[in-house]
């Protein structure tokens, strides 16, 4: 058996990011530790419902940084499944996070598409009742 455990978001600075996904979008911070043999931190935040963590790795040169933000050349990179999608809507829109995509409803669920700090794109969506 298989499941994807962590996946990866280059970052400019760990705290600026660990503030947007914890007290924005109400992530758990699951770690946070000092690795002195590379001189960086091992940060994973993780949304309150489980899933797959997210890794924060701050970006350690030129070609690392220019990809923070678009990792995934402006397509939506992560899908963030809720069970109320019209209360993480608001709340997310009263602390400030911007909507690319204003909600519609699917046949497969209400979606709408955010960004993070960075500009990389997001969906939060509740599917509909199989």
């Amino acid at each position: 058996m298989q499941s994807l455990a962590h996946i990866s978001l280059v970052v400019r600075d760990y705290d600026e990011a660990i503030r947007f996904y914890v007290d924005v979008l109400g992530f758990t911070l699951v770690a946070d530790e000092y690795q002195p043999e590379q001189d960086k931190r091992w940060v994973v935040v993780r949304p309150d419902g489980g899933g797959c963590s997210i890794v924060l790795g701050r970006a350690v040169d030129d070609a690392q940084a220019a990809f923070i933000g678009n990792q995934a050349g402006g397509r939506v990179i992560l899908f963030l499944q809720t069970d109320d999608f019209w209360r993480d809507y608001e709340a997310y829109r009263a602390r400030g996070v911007a909507f690319e995509r204003e909600p519609v409803k699917q046949p497969y669920g209400t979606v709408a598409v955010f960004k993070d700090l960075y500009g990389n794109l997001w969906d939060l969506i509740e599917f509909a009742d199989a």
